[in-house]
């Protein structure tokens, strides 16, 4: 079937005049301008994306998807794991012992939550082991008084493997010479680093039974629960509350660290919104430089008139012209984004060590690796939202050139 001419005219109007290039000037920058606008927004949504994936699953690797929380203890809490575990969705069990302690070594004072476990049981719902930088999780063994200190922590008290560290409790011990704080002496066994300085500078690990006798609790402060859709958590959260006692707290990852996953994602729709600016931007480049191409061919514009082409052929040529611009911008930078997003981390280092400076402080922004995590879905998005407004800018060229009239456009030729 032969190509129709509208399309073949377009095409040569979107080359140069002398064919020395495969592009003209002003088609070269449009094409530019929509590949930029296409790439910078798949590249930034792909951070964004992967900023929210590495955050929730540095989160959840200390935080479980769903807790069972009593006050000021949870005496039954073998019944609530029975009854919990009976939801289809559970996949894990493990109760814990919460509470604020000052550590201390050497001079050395932090504030700290302590968090009594049993090893075992929390290798189930968390990921503590894995991200372990010196010793085993699993030498918190019960009448050792081992504890487990975060990476920053641990600098800031200047305690290392085999040290003494002090834990203070805010629970008064009542002696001839009044109140006084309890404490006791814990030797680390170990040491995690989770890459969020809000955890690795303010959390500690001890074994479950020593954390009772420390706070001289029979129960314990609640269960943590793993479930098989951390997306559905909520939703399971309310189904397991609904068979407890009112008494009881049950609350999930999507609650306790809402604000974050909320910022999160209202950021990444203003940064969608912000930078489709850019893409009307080159959309108006688009315009104009379609608008110089009308002006330049209203003589060829013209004569195809009196050769009997209609006004909705001239409107078809040029709508041809501008959707042709588009569409290879938008595949440059489809192309150019994608391998991009997924070499980030490879490109941000090498930017890093040129110029020294570190992109992502991890005491501000919770991790310091820029990660990326490329979704189809944006992709597509981005794409046809170029492709949308590249076609929607050639509207008023084309009817303009449309409207051209042969008499008037040849009278100085």
């Amino acid at each position: 079937m032969a190509t129709p001419y509208e399309f073949l005219i377009g095409l040569r109007y979107t080359r140069s005049r002398k064919g020395a290039a495969f592009v003209s000037v002003f088609s070269a920058f449009s094409i530019l301008g929509v590949a930029l606008a296409v790439a910078t927004l798949i590249v930034v949504l792909s951070v964004m994306n992967g900023f929210q994936k590495e955050l929730r699953t540095r989160i959840l690797s200390v935080v479980s998807h769903i807790e069972i929380r009593a006050y000021p203890d949870l005496a039954n809490w073998k019944g609530t794991e029975k009854i919990a575990g009976q939801n289809p969705h559970v996949l894990a069990q493990a109760p814990y012992v919460m509470g604020q302690a000052m550590l201390s070594f050497d001079g050395a004072s932090r504030g700290s939550m302590l968090r009594g476990v049993d090893p075992a049981s929390e290798d189930t719902v968390a990921d503590i082991g894995t991200h372990m930088r010196a010793g085993r999780f699993s030498d918190l063994t019960q009448g050792s008084y081992g504890i487990v200190l975060g990476l920053d922590q641990a600098r800031m008290l200047g305690a290392g493997m085999g040290d003494d560290v002090v834990v203070i409790i805010p629970q008064g011990l009542a002696t001839p010479a009044g109140t006084m704080p309890r404490l006791r002496s814990f030797k680390v066994v170990g040491v995690f680093d989770i890459g969020m300085y809000e955890f690795d500078s303010g959390l500690a690990f001890i074994n479950i039974e020593d954390a009772q006798r420390l706070y001289r609790m029979n129960g314990v402060s609640g269960v943590r629960l793993k479930v098989d859709d951390l997306l559905q958590a909520s939703t399971i959260g309310r189904q397991i509350a609904a068979q407890l006692p009112p008494s009881l707290e049950v609350n999930d990852w999507t609650r306790s660290h809402a604000n974050f996953f909320r910022a999160v994602q209202i950021e990444k729709r203003m940064m969608f919104l912000l930078l489709v600016m850019i893409m009307i931007v080159a959309a108006f480049n688009i315009i104009s430089a379609q608008v110089m191409v009308v002006t330049e061919k209203q003589a060829d514009i013209a004569i195809l008139r009196t050769l009997g082409s209609s006004p909705s052929s001239i409107l078809g040529i040029f709508i041809f012209q501008g959707a042709l611009v588009g569409l290879i911008g938008t595949v440059i930078g489809v192309v150019g984004g994608i391998a991009l997003a997924l070499n980030i981390d490879v490109v941000v280092p090498a930017i890093e060590r040129l110029f020294g400076v570190q992109f992502l402080d991890k005491s501000v922004y919770y991790i310091s690796e820029l990660p990326s995590d490329l979704q189809s879905g944006d992709v597509i998005a981005v794409a046809a939202t170029a492709l949308f407004f590249a076609l929607a800018a050639t509207v008023y060229p084309a009817w303009k050139a449309a409207r051209v009239n042969p008499a008037a456009a040849l009278r100085y030729e």
